[in-house]
């Protein structure tokens, strides 16, 4: 009898882009959903905030030491067993996560959940360039642009309607169906590609233990950095440390090695290495502010986690609308200029954040929002079709590993310094406003202190919304730095079965 989920040679394409679509959007929405049901698992299973907070950052520190392996993983089990491997490991997680009794077995279970997403995303972006034609892979980087960039606006829409009508496991269990269909889909459809030999020399324990330190720590300072302010905690110092001399040293053994565990051999393509400059900053921009303006809407605007939901539903939106567009022109137009405008609308809308205060209403922050989405369409649709056309087939896998690995680092340096920016300023503006008060007039101690403290959350919120739109300006001339997509017609990358 014939195995059913063997792969089949000449899969149709369309199918095998709903195969990875299903597991990238599945791990970049499990990386936000579980933002908004925090303070609703603490309560569940009797944990402080600071405890909570490590399922989210446990997640994360898993996730970014596999990004970067993609490539070596990839070529040492094959495409299609490392690809059905992660949804596996992701799904069984999910499942651990949903059944948990206690803060830590949780957080065990989302390091074990985010070792499994973390390949998921950067894994499905090669294998979309890869089985399209040159001239369709900028609608193959708009569909993949779908999940990557709308996917951390759904999470926490849809957490908080799971969590506000059902209970927190929802969140983890909603995975297991998706899962189970993304795995035989998998096995039926992903092709394994010949140009992939395993890696020569075996696993190189001590480049892997350096990569690990050296990423886990540098993750955990951006994470708890400001909860633990900073220098002042000999952990964090430590550990900046840790990550500096890690990571210097796993550099330099990967340029020096024969047979690297990362291959940083794709930044000696310029283009390569300037989008991924941009990637970084996007990344600073998105996840950055995907974090400051829940906490405006909510402790500003006093709207509900819901409610915060559908009000950065618009922005979504309008990258979903944009990325096909911008996919069909990217065969038409410079894919700079494309990345430019991308960058002009999302400065445009970061700076007309900057101009809200408290007495905003759903329409003020309505059109910020969708100019930001179809900044975001314009943005990484083409920078990813300019990054990765410089870049040979395969080499893909490590490359999209190391761009997403990059984009995500980007993105907590992004929320690190956004947040310390946000306490620091807010303190400021206090003593300021607070110095010049010298009557009463008529109004109460609590009152006016309670008046100032808002005044002095508006100033501070105001002033990292338009931080965020001079770093996009100043960044918007390494565009230029990059050399334009050939746009030439051609088969897809030929990806038999092995």
């Amino acid at each position: 009898m014939q195995n059913p989920f063997r792969h089949r040679q000449n899969a149709p394409v369309a199918l095998i882009t709903l195969t990875v679509m299903l597991g990238t959007i599945m791990a970049i929405i499990d990386s936000t959903i579980v933002n908004v049901a925090l303070d609703n698992i603490a309560g569940n299973l009797g944990a402080s905030i600071d405890e909570v907070s490590w399922v989210a950052t446990g997640y994360i520190l898993a996730s970014v030491i596999t990004m970067p392996l993609n490539g070596w993983l990839t070529a040492y089990f094959g495409r299609k067993r490392f690809y059905a491997g992660c949804l596996t490991i992701f799904t069984a997680a999910s499942f651990m996560c949903g059944t948990a009794h206690s803060i830590w077995q949780l957080t065990f279970y989302r390091v074990i959940q985010g070792f499994g997403g973390g390949a998921l995303q950067p894994t499905a972006q090669a294998i979309l360039f890869e089985i399209y034609a040159p001239e369709k892979r900028g609608n193959a980087m708009a569909i993949f642009g779908l999940g990557a960039m709308v996917g951390p606006a759904i999470g926490p829409t849809l957490g908080g309607y799971l969590v506000d009508n059902a209970s927190w496991p929802l969140i983890f269990f909603i995975n297991i169906p998706i899962g189970i269909a993304a795995i035989l889909m998998t096995l039926a459809f992903i092709p394994n590609p010949t140009f992939h030999q395993k890696p020569k020399g075996g696993v190189d324990w001590f480049g892997l233990s350096l990569l690990s330190a050296g990423l886990a720590s540098l993750q955990y300072v951006l994470e708890r950095g400001q909860h633990d302010d900073w220098w002042s905690s000999r952990t964090i110092t430590t550990l900046a440390c840790v990550a500096a001399v890690a990571l210097t040293w796993f550099v330099v053994k990967a340029l020096r090695d024969k047979h690297p565990l990362v291959d940083l051999g794709v930044f000696r393509f310029r283009t390569f290495t300037f989008a991924n400059i941009i990637g970084a900053i996007t990344g600073f921009g998105l996840f950055g502010t995907a974090l400051v303006m829940p906490l405006f809407f909510q402790t500003i605007m006093g709207l509900t986690a819901f409610d915060t939901g559908l009000a950065l539903l618009p922005g979504a939106i309008a990258t979903a609308i944009a990325m096909p567009i911008v996919g069909r022109l990217v065969n038409a137009i410079d894919g700079r200029i494309l990345v430019g405008t991308g960058m002009l609308l999302f400065a445009l809308s970061t700076w007309l954040l900057g101009g809200l205060d408290q007495n905003a209403g759903y329409w003020n922050i309505f059109w910020p929002r969708v100019i930001q989405g179809f900044g975001l369409g314009f943005l990484f649709v083409p920078l990813s079709t300019v990054m990765l056309a410089a870049v040979p087939r395969e080499a893909l896998a490590g490359a999209t590993g190391v761009a997403t690995l990059l984009r995500q680092i980007g993105g907590s340096f992004g929320i690190a310094i956004l947040t310390t920016l946000l306490t620091r300023r807010a303190a400021t503006a206090w003593n300021d406003l607070a110095g010049g008060v010298t009557q009463t007039h008529g109004y109460s101690i609590a009152t006016l202190t309670a008046l100032v403290a808002q005044a002095s959350a508006v100033i501070s919120y105001d002033y990292v919304f338009r931080l965020c739109a001079i770093v996009f300006l100043v960044a918007l001339p390494i565009v230029f730095f990059m050399r334009p997509a050939r746009r030439r017609g051609g088969a897809p990358i030929p990806v038999p079965a092995d």
